[in-house]
């Protein structure tokens, strides 16, 4: 058996790194590379590998972008995102989109190759930085999920919401958290999905409801 690879990373000089130290091992060929996300879906139609190896900032389309195309159009080929970031705002978009895997760049040649071994065999291959950050948002998201929802709110969209409740404007609530204010628009879209309400009025009742928010406590 040998797994089939397609890089996708805008440093030639990675590419050739990781090209080396995958080679090593018998087991896993590289089909092809490429420096941005619209020549990866390209390569996807033409080449139909089993791993994609996805970096996430490229010029042109990102690594998200892409990942949601090859996913959507190729079930069958896994994306392992190996990134030299760790922020939340690339991880779990990533991985809602469908990324199997999430590995840093400070990983070891043996550990993306056990870890393109692990997402070819359909399971979830994550840095143990990325096991944390995903541990800690399941254990917030269990706090704030009420009998119905198919997923929590977050820490963050909970903040969002907090604020909202004592009356602030999406600029004050921006201001006040130091996000802008087309990321406080996106939080509450993803509020207002997750308790299947329409309005801010509604999501603050919903909450109040819950017990997650008081109206008569002042937000820290």
């Amino acid at each position: 058996m040998t797994i089939r690879i397609l890089l996708v990373d805008d440093h030639k000089i990675v590419r050739e790194g990781t090209r080396q130290l995958l080679e090593q091992s018998s087991d896993l060929t590289i089909v092809a590379e490429t420096s941005r996300g619209e020549d990866a879906i390209r390569l996807c139609n033409e080449l139909h590998p089993d791993v994609v190896v996805m970096d996430v900032h490229m010029p042109g389309m990102n690594g998200l972008e892409a990942t949601k195309v090859i996913r959507a159009q190729h079930p069958g080929t896994r994306v392992l995102i190996l990134s030299a970031y760790d922020d939340d705002r690339y991880i779990f978009p990533l991985l809602d989109t469908g990324a199997t895997g999430y590995l840093l760049k400070t990983a070891s040649g043996a550990d993306l190759a056990d870890a393109i071994r692990a997402v070819y065999r359909g399971e979830t291959a994550l840095d143990p930085q990325i096991i944390w950050k995903v541990r800690v948002r399941h254990s917030q998201t269990q706090l704030y999920r009420a009998i119905g929802m198919a997923e929590g709110l977050t820490e963050r969209e909970m903040s969002v919401l907090r604020q909202v409740s004592q009356g602030k404007s999406n600029k004050e609530v921006g201001e006040r958290l130091g996000i802008s204010n087309n990321t406080v628009q996106v939080h509450l879209r993803n509020i207002f999905g997750k308790l299947s309400v329409t309005d801010r009025l509604q999501a603050v009742s919903f909450a109040v409801r819950q017990g997650w928010i008081s109206l008569e406590d002042e937000e820290l």
